[in-house]
């Protein structure tokens, strides 16, 4: 169990580098990364979520099926399925 002794030992050092001056800024105003592309970020979004759903069959995620033509059968039944 933790006591008050382990949690002074683990404060930071005051000679430690605050967040503030580690992270540098992403953009001209330290956002987004100067190279963010709205729609290519928009498509690659919709096949991460794409196969996210496609996890969700069991047989996919656990790639049940022994031979390739039976996967492939498999994936393409579940994606029929997602596109209904």
């Amino acid at each position: 169990m933790p006591t008050c002794a382990d949690a002074e030992s683990r404060t930071p050092s005051p000679n430690a580098p605050t967040r503030a001056t580690t992270v540098t800024d992403g953009g001209s105003r330290g956002g987004r990364p100067p190279g963010f592309n709205r729609i290519t970020y928009r498509h690659r979004n919709v096949v991460e979520r794409c196969f996210g759903r496609l996890k969700q069959w069991r047989g996919l995620a656990t790639r049940y099926d022994k031979t390739r033509e039976s996967y492939q059968a498999t994936v393409t039944i579940a994606s029929i399925f997602l596109w209904i």
